[in-house]
Order: C-alpha cells, then sequence, then structure tokens
C-alpha cells in the first residue's frame, strides 16, 4: 500500500487543500458511540501497515513506534522530529515554532500538514511504502483530514497515570552531541488504595554521553502540564473519533519497556523474532 495514493505532488495538493476546504461537522463528536476493544490480526504478507500512535505528551509514543517501526520495516514520522528539525535548520517557520513550542501550545494545522506532506513526499519519492505516525493527529479537524487522503489500519493509544506522565518529561534528557534520548527519571509508585504500583526504572545514557546531556526547553512543569491540559481538551475527542470507527487498541502501560513491550506485541498479534533469538542465545 501506497504511503499516500497517487502521485507525490498530487499528494501534497490534496492534504494542503484538503486544510483550506475543511468544513467540521459540529455534530461529529456528540453522534459518536463507543466500540468494541479492537483485536488486531497479524498484518497480512506484503502488505505494510498504515498505524497512529496517539497519547499524551511523554507517554512514550515515539519509543515504542520506533520499536514497531524497525520490527515491522515501515518508516516511523513523528511530527516532533519535523518540528525540531524546522527548527535546527533556521528555516523561515523556525521563529514562530520556537514560540509556540516554548509556550506548550498547538501548533496550528496548516504548518504540521506542510512539514508531514513534505516528509511523505520525500519517502515516496525513496520508495517507502507503510507508516507509523507519531504525533498526528491531534485533533478531530486533522483526524478527517488523514481519513480523507489515506486509509489508517490501526491506531494505538498508550495510556499511563499523570503521575507517571509529568515525572517522565521532566526526567527526558537528550545528547547534544548524538542526540541519544534518554531518562534520568526512577519512577517508583507504591500500591495506593486497590491501585496497582508501578515502577519504571531510568534509562541511563552511556558514560560518553553523560557530561553532554541537555534538556528540551519544553520539559518544564509549568510546560508539560500545559500540554497535558491541552492534550485532555482537544485530543481526547480524536480518540473518540477511532473507537466508534472500530480502530482504536487501548493499551495501559504497565511499566517500563521490558515489561511494557512484551505485551504490547502480544496485544497487536506480533512476535519479536529477534528478542526471540536474543533469548535463545
Amino acid at each position: 500500500m501506497a504511503v499516500l495514493r497517487g502521485a507525490a505532488t498530487r499528494c501534497r495538493w490534496r492534504i494542503v487543500n484538503s486544510v483550506r476546504g475543511f468544513c467540521l461537522n459540529p455534530s461529529s463528536e456528540t453522534d459518536l458511540k463507543l466500540s468494541t476493544v479492537v483485536r488486531p490480526e497479524e498484518p497480512p504478507k506484503g502488505r505494510n501497515v498504515q498505524w497512529v500512535f496517539l497519547g499524551c505528551p511523554g507517554v512514550g509514543k515515539g519509543t515504542y513506534a520506533a520499536r514497531l517501526s524497525s520490527l515491522l520495516g515501515v518508516p516511523h514520522i513523528a511530527t516532533g522530529d519535523l518540528v525540531r528539525h524546522e527548527l535546527s535548520a533556521r528555516g523561515p517557520l523556525s521563529s514562530q515554532l520556537a514560540e509556540i513550542v516554548n509556550q506548550g501550545r498547538l501548533i496550528s494545522d496548516e504548518i504540521i500538514i506542510d512539514l508531514l506532506s513534505k516528509r511523505l513526499e520525500t519517502g515516496e519519492s525513496k520508495g517507502e511504502s507503510g507508516f507509523i505516525l507519531d504525533g498526528f493527529p491531534r485533533t478531530i479537524r486533522q483526524a478527517e483530514i488523514l481519513e480523507g487522503v489515506t486509509d489508517i489500519d490501526l491506531v494505538i493509544n498508550l495510556k499511563l497515570r499523570e503521575e507517571a506522565l509529568i515525572a517522565k518529561c521532566l526526567g527526558r534528557r537528550m545528547c547534544s552531541e548524538c542526540g541519544g534520548n534518554y531518562n534520568v527519571a526512577c519512577i517508583d509508585i507504591k500500591d495506593q488504595q486497590g491501585n496497582p504500583g508501578m515502577y519504571m526504572p531510568p534509562l541511563l545514557p552511556p558514560p560518553q554521553c553523560e557530561s553532554k546531556l541537555i534538556i528540551r526547553s519544553d520539559d518544564t512543569e509549568e510546560v508539560v502540564k500545559e500540554r497535558l491540559r491541552i492534550y485532555n481538551e482537544l485530543s481526547r475527542p480524536v480518540e473518540d473519533f477511532y473507537r466508534h470507527r472500530g480502530k482504536l487498541l487501548e493499551f495501559d502501560l504497565p511499566g517500563g519497556i521490558p515489561e511494557s513491550w512484551p505485551k504490547l506485541l502480544r496485544a497487536l498479534n506480533l512476535d519479536d523474532h529477534e528478542d526471540k533469538e536474543s533469548a535463545a542465545a
């Protein structure tokens, strides 16, 4: 399945003009009905998936999307990375984007879709097929636009309790030299009033990166809480949008990667052959 149907130039025209001419039905949110839990089947042989990752900022969409990207052989496209690339390139949008990001506000549909269109065009020209989207769509408007352009097979909604989310965001670090992402937070939540505990160990950098760690400008408590507020207000309706279409898979993260990854694979009906080979070696 092609990334987006048609030639690359037509692909971008359709997305951008969908934004300009889009009109949302005011009753579309209130008319949504909850569907039953999605049980994904194993992806057909020779068919590349077109998946979307949803979830609050800091939940780990990028981590799990990147792992699935490697496992399934499809590109992982994170809109956050597209924005950061545009900022580092100091293009015409960089100053406007910097102000929006530092305040924790949502970037406009026009900007995000333009960046995504360029990325899909580049990938299609290189022969890419299929994708795992991370960070898009974030509003029903964006979801409607995406639905009008391509077929999304599955939407994976990662969920994590808010106290763990905030701790994860405040613990994020990036190596200024290699670009590696790490987390210095050690999250240890005890059992409380019948709620199970949770332990997420830190993801520490190798020795060569320890002295080069930097904090993202938007990883402050004030900005993180504002991003969560905006997500709850604008993006949670997107969950209902895909739930209504029978495409939403809800997945509560039980802990860190070692505990969550194999359970996510089972929920997706997938096998990690590399992990099996490592265990058998």
